[in-house]
């Protein structure tokens, strides 16, 4: 299923249609006149042609240290500048806001860091148990994610900090070693707990523990995400007949809370076939990033593996009461035009790369990611 000329994996693109397609059948289904719809396809559409256009390109330039030092300061400026120009929505200042058009440097801060993390380990995976591989790796990660925690969007921070730490097990840490970031992250969180954490942000991590402490302040969103999902029951309510969201109980129900929204209309077989085309997803980017022609490619792969599974684990987690609400989208799902591009440019580069991917038997390829 490859396109020889262009590199592109079909199948995996058309596992990301039938999410696409659920996340706008649900935009669909609400009663009010909204723009959602109509400015998803539009979104969409753009997303494809960045997509397709991204295929024909050779990404191996991006292998020049001097190419991704500069698109990193780029992008650290721009979330500098948010600081000065940036437009504030649901308490954080995280968006620049061109009249209709609103862009979120985070969204494509996160594929820089997946790109800077396969640079460096490409080329040290196999000295990874000198610690200072850890401490330079987690300065790449620790500088975006500090300017994004000030804006403050915990959210994306987060989503950073997970493709660091999966990267990074990934390219072969030590037990020890991993044992001495955990203690430190526990250190790291309780002087943020202490000294930074604003009480919005002390509220959701309570949450964490008891969603329903505070149902009718803090804990609103979990609580009516929660009873939207348990009363789609087996097969749902039926496209249209989603109370919680039509009757707009259900906070956000186009971006944070699409999936409760969905699964109130579909119910838990919906919500199994949407677990099974995501699966799907994960499981051809990972196809595809074994056949990497150098360890760079491969990183790159696993890295857009962990930011999709980072995404979706985080966004159903908070929408099903087990994680706490940190604005987090469903790729391919939540309404809105920044993530949906970023996505579509990650699977772009993707593609980019397949074209001159390597045929070698599995056990070469594993061999030479492991440093046998």
């Amino acid at each position: 299923m490859q396109s020889r000329r262009l590199g592109i994996d079909w199948l995996l693109f058309v596992f990301t249609l039938p999410v696409l397609l659920a996340g706008l059948i649900t935009m669909k289904s609400f009663t009010e006149v909204t723009p959602f719809f109509s400015h998803q396809l539009i979104w969409i559409g753009i997303s494809f042609a960045v997509f397709f256009f991204l295929s024909y390109i050779d990404f191996r330039f991006l292998k020049r240290t001097d190419v991704l030092v500069t698109i990193f300061g780029i992008f650290s400026f721009l979330l500098i500048l948010l600081f000065i120009f940036g437009h504030t929505s649901n308490g954080a200042q995280s968006w620049f806001s061109f009249g209709g058009f609103s862009f979120q440097p985070s969204d494509m801060m996160k594929l820089v860091v997946i790109l800077m993390l396969a640079k460096y380990f490409s080329r040290r995976h196999v000295e990874i148990d000198n610690f200072k591989h850890i401490l330079i790796s987690g300065l790449y990660a620790f500088i975006p994610f500090l300017l994004v925690f000030l804006q403050p969007d915990f959210g994306s921070a987060i989503i950073i900090f997970f493709i660091w730490i999966g990267m990074t097990l990934v390219s072969g840490i030590s037990r020890k070693y991993f044992l001495i970031v955990v203690s430190v992250g526990v250190v790291a969180f309780v002087c943020l707990w202490l000294f930074v954490f604003q009480p919005y942000q002390k509220d959701r991590v309570m949450n964490f523990v008891n969603p329903m402490n505070d149902i009718r302040g803090s804990g609103y969103n979990v609580y009516q995400s929660t009873i939207a999902v348990g009363s789609g029951q087996i097969v749902g309510k039926g496209v249209g007949f989603g109370t919680q969201s039509r009757l707009k109980f259900l906070p956000e129900y186009q971006t944070d809370f699409i999936f409760a929204a969905f699964v109130e209309e579909w119910g838990f077989i919906g919500a199994v076939l949407l677990f099974l085309f995501l699966g799907l997803i994960i499981w051809r980017i990972l196809h595809i990033a074994l056949l990497g022609a150098t360890n760079f490619e491969i990183l790159f792969g696993v890295g857009l593996a962990i930011y999709f599974m980072s995404h979706f684990i985080v966004n159903i987690g908070m929408n099903i009461g087990i994680m706490p609400v940190t604005g987090i989208t469903l790729p391919f799902m939540s309404y809105g035009g920044s993530h949906l591009l970023t996505e579509f440019i990650g699977l772009g580069i993707l593609m980019g790369m397949n074209k001159y991917r390597r045929v070698a038997h599995k056990d070469d390829m594993r061999n030479e990611f492991l440093g046998i």
